[in-house]
């Protein structure tokens, strides 16, 4: 981390040289000292009268990209929410909506994705400036700064804090899961399909040409007719997929690749590496109101 350091007025260090006789070394070796004294590791080679406000653009540009992965949690939280296979938790007496009673609206992953907005609408204000700044500076750069670096750190806080409550009770509802996927699952499983009736001797474009038209069948009637989809069941009747364990080749497990072992993986090199960094640091538990 560094800091402005002892730079003087103007980041000379004309009045500590003056200071020290116009000793170079002893004007360097109070800076240092200075700066470990107060817990920073060095101090900024070159400045003006302030630290370059670049530092405030990287900052804003950390805190936005948290707020990006927020935002995309909130949302992903929110479309699984709306096909009812994951719900954020819901209080017994909360109010879903104000005019239907029935809902109950991901309000806390909505709250998410409003603030983490606010927090990159914030991030392109100090960008601006320290491009604006002039041969030393202005003082056009002390409101904004006041404004947008203590407001983006609040927004972050209270984004993590709903975040944490909404992981720490997220509801999964695995029945609605394997229905949604067995809807899906017999077109995923096409390919795979294929390839049996393909090793199993069969011609790759004839093959391919049934399932295009198996499939189009299939979707008119999810699709038009609002049925379930029948995919499967065709293909069994088609004699050119009669050498094929359909029953088989559609076993989701055929279709998670490392999914599993990437969660362990990445839990344990990258999550934990961090846990152990800040062994001391104490979660407490999150509570909103909503």
């Amino acid at each position: 981390m560094k800091t402005l350091g002892n730079k003087g007025t103007t980041g000379t260090q004309a009045s500590f040289l003056k200071l020290f006789d116009g000793d170079h070394a002893k004007v360097r070796d109070l800076e240092r000292r200075v700066c470990q004294k107060i817990g920073f590791d060095q101090p900024f080679a070159v400045t003006g009268q302030t630290y370059p406000r670049k530092l405030d653009a990287q900052i804003l540009d950390v805190l936005s990209r948290i707020a990006q992965s927020a935002h995309k949690f909130g949302t992903d939280m929110r479309i699984l929410a709306h096909k009812k296979e994951l719900e954020e938790p819901f209080e017994k007496n909360q109010i879903g909506s104000s005019a239907m009673a029935y809902k109950r609206n991901p309000m806390r992953c909505e709250r998410v994705c409003s603030l983490a907005r606010f927090v990159m609408s914030l991030q392109s204000s100090p960008a601006m400036t320290i491009a604006t700044q002039w041969m030393e500076r202005t003082l056009d750069d002390s409101a904004n700064r006041r404004l947008t670096i203590p407001q983006a750190f609040l927004a972050i806080d209270a984004i993590l804090t709903i975040m944490q409550n909404v992981v720490e009770n997220i509801v999964v509802y695995p029945k609605v899961i394997a229905k949604n996927l067995n809807a899906e699952l017999p077109f995923m499983a096409t390919e795979n399909i294929l390839m049996a009736a393909v090793e199993a001797g069969g011609d790759r474009q004839e093959l391919h040409e049934h399932i295009r038209q198996h499939s189009v069948a299939a979707g008119n009637v999810v699709k038009v007719e609002g049925g379930e989809n029948d995919l499967l069941e065709r293909l069994r009747k088609d004699p050119a997929f009669a050498s094929v364990d359909i029953d088989a080749e559609i076993k989701p497990e055929k279709f998670i690749g490392r999914a599993p072992e990437q969660v362990d993986e990445f839990i344990q090199e990258v999550v934990e590496p961090i846990r152990k960094r800040y062994p001391n640091v104490a979660v407490a538990q999150a509570e909103l109101r909503v």
